[in-house]
């Protein structure tokens, strides 16, 4: 088995799940449980993970140097390579310049003429995923430099005699090349090699299968009991399954309830309705709250407020309908990217707050299940594919659980809505026209509060500007901005332009995840 000792990396739980499907057994523990963990558990290899701390701070997250005695392959990643660097004797400095999102990393031989054991069967030069600030400027003792980026020297070390290696960048990320790679020749450095027993032990454990689906209804069922049940459903793929899997285990005992904030895209109400009375049957509730949420959001201009506002009201109107039906249970369709973005570990640090994790009262009169919640969205669609549920619902660009407002920049009032729901709706058109809707992750609007002078019919208008995002991700923890073809970008901004009388001016935001989130706020 591998140890993985987290440092509060976004990924860490990733790099759990990267082994694991590997056929690899792992163990996920805390800076101050390390040692103690090595002794009892006598891993093959150990991984130190990212973090959001800096070894030189304070309060930086450190290990007890005797994990480097203990004669155990060390991989470290991002601050796990700084970690390593500081304590073995190394220097770490703040960096000159930032590296967040993608770079190229430049493969060098060691002294001995060989490739590095971790890069083995890589070619000289890939793309890679970062997410840092600081950077080793000089390797301890014993350590050859392997790799390094246009900005960062040293980008990746080992220490081959006594089985150390860095790499400042994240292989456990789906946009990072060769990642996998990385990760088994790490496992075969540690006598984890995936043998032909382990391949087929991978393939009959795999975390989504018929089997694993099973044991989630099963689990449900001894949870919940006799009792019953209602689901937060928004129509987007997580709460959609969870609510699914939660019907399968319980039936007529769970009610389904979507609710109307008025924070939703043009039709959507609509389209859930039919959604889930025809392609997808489940007993389902429609709210009608738009008054309610634009009266607690009046004002309202933070988006972490926003986003702990609506997770709040959520839970309210919940409460009263669950009164009536003696529900003394919630199941939300909550997954582990909104877990972690929402300092879902001791040391993570929040990214924001999801509404129906950190934005949930601590006072509240729900047991809340979440069958989910461990799981990432690339694996609940393939429930989704399991349950045999339609394309075009498992394909469904991504929602946020606050709606529109978390892409209205600045306070949320029913204009806002109204201009944004116009201008989404045309993105939204125009990128299915053109057949690339299944090839986007997501795309769509933001109002982002900024006037500017424009022209229409001869005369200056002073008007609203609309951003355009469309993002590709795999699991929500990175994201690379889509190349849209010009002509489809003329289009969209023309059309909305033209057709959205209070828009003067359209960009395109071309930008990672990191250093931005999937979502303006």
């Amino acid at each position: 088995m591998i140890l993985i000792i987290d440092f509060g990396s976004q990924t860490t739980h990733l790099i759990g799940r990267r082994i694991q499907e590997e056929g690899v057994k792992t163990k996920i523990v805390l800076p101050d449980e390390a040692l103690k963990s090595i002794e009892e558990l006598q891993p093959n290899g150990i991984i130190l993970s990212g973090g959001p701390s800096s070894v030189y701070s304070i309060d930086g997250l450190l290990i007890d140097k005797e994990v480097f005695k203990k004669n155990i392959p060390i991989l470290g990643i991002c601050y796990g390579l700084q970690l390593m660097a500081q304590l073995l004797g190394g220097k770490v400095d703040p960096g000159t310049k930032k590296e967040y999102g993608p770079a190229f990393v430049q493969l060098s031989w060691t002294t001995a003429g060989k490739p590095a054991n971790l890069f083995i069967g890589l070619p000289d030069e890939f793309k890679v995923w970062m997410s840092h600030f600081d950077e080793v400027v000089e390797p301890p003792h014993g350590f050859v430099v392997t790799g390094s980026t246009s900005t960062v020297k040293i980008a990746a070390f080992e220490d081959r005699k006594r089985k150390f290696y860095g790499i400042q960048f994240h292989p456990e990320v789906h946009h990072t090349e060769y990642g996998t790679e990385i990760l088994r020749n790490f496992l075969k450095i540690c006598d984890e090699e995936t043998t032909v027993e382990k391949k087929l032990h991978k393939i009959l454990n795999s975390r989504i299968n018929k089997k694993s689906i099973e044991e989630i209804t099963v689990k449900l069922k001894k949870e919940i009991g006799d009792k019953k049940a209602i689901c937060a459903l928004s129509g987007g793929i997580d709460s959609a399954v969870a609510a699914v899997l939660t019907y399968i285990a319980i039936e007529d005992n769970l009610t389904c309830f979507y609710v109307d904030t008025g924070l939703m895209r043009l039709g959507e109400t609509e389209q859930i309705q039919k959604t889930f009375s025809v392609k997808v049957k489940l007993p389902l509730k429609i709210i009608y709250a738009e008054d309610e949420f634009l009266k607690v959001l009046k004002g309202v201009t933070d988006p972490e407020q926003k986003r702990k506002i609506i997770g709040e009201l959520f839970i309210r109107v919940f409460e009263r309908e669950a009164v009536k039906l003696n529900a003394p249970i919630l199941i939300q369709g909550t997954i582990y990217p909104d877990v972690i973005e929402s300092k879902g570990s001791k040391h993570a640090h929040t990214i924001k707050t999801h509404h129906n994790v950190g934005g949930i009262p601590s006072a509240h009169s729900f047991k809340i299940i979440e069958p989910l919640r461990e799981y990432y969205k690339d694996e609940v669609r393939e429930i989704a594919r399991e349950l045999n549920f339609p394309p075009e619902m498992i394909w469904r660009h991504v929602f946020p659980g606050p709606g529109l407002a978390v892409r209205i920049i600045g306070e949320v009032t029913k204009k806002k809505l109204d201009i944004l729901r116009k201008a989404d709706v045309i993105v939204v058109e125009e990128i299915k026209k053109a057949g690339l809707y299944e090839d986007i992750w997501m795309a769509f609007a933001v109002l982002v509060g900024i006037k500017s002078t424009g022209v229409g019919g001869d005369e200056r208008k002073y008007g609203e500007t609309i951003a355009i995002r469309a993002i590709q991700s795999k699991d929500t923890m990175t994201a690379e901005w889509v190349r849209l073809p010009y002509d489809l970008l003329a289009k969209i901004s023309n059309r909305i332009v033209t057709e959205v009388f209070e828009v003067v001016r359209v960009v395109y935001d071309i930008t990672t995840k990191p250093p931005a989130t999937m979502e303006w706020e």
